[in-house]
């Protein structure tokens, strides 16, 4: 008999026997690779050279910020830092730069932390307090003489055309809190002493057989607008213009959630009118963190993550009229709606505010006054019953939203005086 001959090995169990000998040799490799880059770690990126010497990010909790007040750049820091990003030195010190002063003017920083009075003089006045009492005095009393779709926002809202001439953004609220917050707002403008930064802004309560409405019944049909709701009149302003925010808060194309700072070199070199209009800004981003509006630059910010040139295009509800002032519109978002979504948007309107260090004197003073008495709901009752005839329609602040307008009052407190003291220490 013959000895069957035993089947010579296919190929793919050769394959596998080949594989297996040579993963000890693959493993060594890549244990090899993991100490190595645990002896030599990455080097984080450094900015190129003459680049500010900073960026901020974005979405990260206080903690991983660093100590209070920030780590990131801020306009007082950065007034302090020569436009290259570095300390001179010599004779063993150390001296710090300041910004020098526009073309043929004084420096627009005093005292550290404070925009200079030459420079708040040339903001243009807004509006003024005893015009703005003038319109809301006639919008009252006027009736509505048409009713228009378009420009004034959501579809729901309308232009009107009152019976004394002047146009009016009337505007409904998907909820009533949508219309408080945009009345609470205002009123906390004025209590800061920015008033003049929002257009005049009065209630109206919807009533089609009413005096006021009666010109437009057909009209109010057609806009599905509940009987009896309160709606806001917000006065129309002509030949607004788009406002980008500036260097401070500009990002660069493909730089993620990170904002680009200003240098000392950069604002001393600034004209007159771009300085202005950072006055401005810096009111803008202390109101928006007080009202914890999520609905200006706050919503460019946070676009930022699959958009990397949000920061390029116009600020929402924010507008700029032809002397150059900033109009800060469509306030809804504040207080009321903006405090019930603070987990959310606080991760970008906490840093926002800590990339402020420069205020206007009378914005920081009204702050340590509010702070000093604890009476930030308080004033903000006392005005909005006084100047509203229906903020009994919308009622109040809760409690609960009252002690959290006064701790962010406390918040920004602490950070003005955080500011002071580095300033001082420089």
């Amino acid at each position: 008999m013959q000895r069957a001959r035993r089947a010579a090995p296919g190929p793919l169990p050769v394959l596998g026997l080949l594989l297996l000998g040579a993963l000890p040799g693959l493993w060594t490799v890549l244990l090899r690779r993991e100490a190595a880059a645990r002896r030599e770690p990455e080097p984080e990126p450094r900015p190129a050279a003459g680049s500010p010497p900073g960026r901020w990010g974005w979405g990260r909790s206080p903690a991983a910020r660093g100590e209070p007040g920030g780590g990131q750049k801020t306009f007082r820091a950065l007034l302090a830092v020569p436009a290259a990003g570095r300390e001179e030195r010599g004779g063993g010190g150390r001296t710090s730069a300041s910004a020098p002063p526009p073309a043929g003017g004084s420096p627009p920083v005093e005292r550290g932390i404070f925009w200079s009075r030459e420079l708040e003089e040339q903001v243009p006045p807004g509006f003024a307090a005893e015009e703005a009492a003038a319109w809301l005095a006639a919008a009252r009393a006027a009736r509505v003489s048409s009713l228009e779709r378009g420009g004034c926002g959501r579809s729901s809202n309308r232009l009107a055309r009152l019976s004394d001439g002047s146009r009016a953004c009337v505007r409904y609220g998907i909820n009533p809190e949508q219309i408080q917050g945009e009345a609470l707002s205002y009123h906390l403008a004025g209590v800061l002493g920015m008033q003049e930064r929002l257009p005049p802004m009065a209630l109206a309560l919807v009533e089609a057989r009413g005096r006021q409405w009666e010109p437009v019944r057909d009209e109010l049909r057609g806009s599905h607008w509940a009987e009896g709701a309160v709606v806001s009149l917000t006065r129309w302003v002509d030949n607004l213009t788009a406002v980008v925010a500036p260097a401070p808060w500009g990002a660069e194309p493909g730089a993620g959630r990170r904002l680009q700072p200003l240098s000392a070199g950069e604002l001393g070199g600034l004209p007159p009118a771009q300085l202005v209009e950072l006055v401005q800004w810096s009111d803008l981003i202390l109101f928006d963190y007080l009202t914890a509006n999520f609905d200006r630059l706050v919503s460019n910010l946070f676009s930022l993550q699959w958009d990397p040139r949000v920061m390029r295009r116009a600020t929402s509800n924010l507008l700029r009229a032809p002397d150059g002032g900033l109009v800060f519109l469509d306030n809804e978002a504040g207080l009321v709606h903006g405090y019930r979504l603070l987990a959310m948007w606080d991760p970008y309107n906490e840093p926002l505010l800590r990339s402020v260090c420069v205020f206007r004197e009378g914005t920081a003073r009204r702050v340590a006054e509010l702070h000093r008495r604890r009476s930030a709901a308080a004033e903000l009752r006392r005005r909005y019953r006084a100047r509203e005839p229906l903020w009994a329609r919308l009622g109040f602040l809760s409690e609960r939203q009252a002690e959290l307008l006064q701790a962010r009052v406390d918040f920004v407190h602490r950070h003005i005086a955080h500011c002071r003291a580095q300033a001082a220490a420089l």
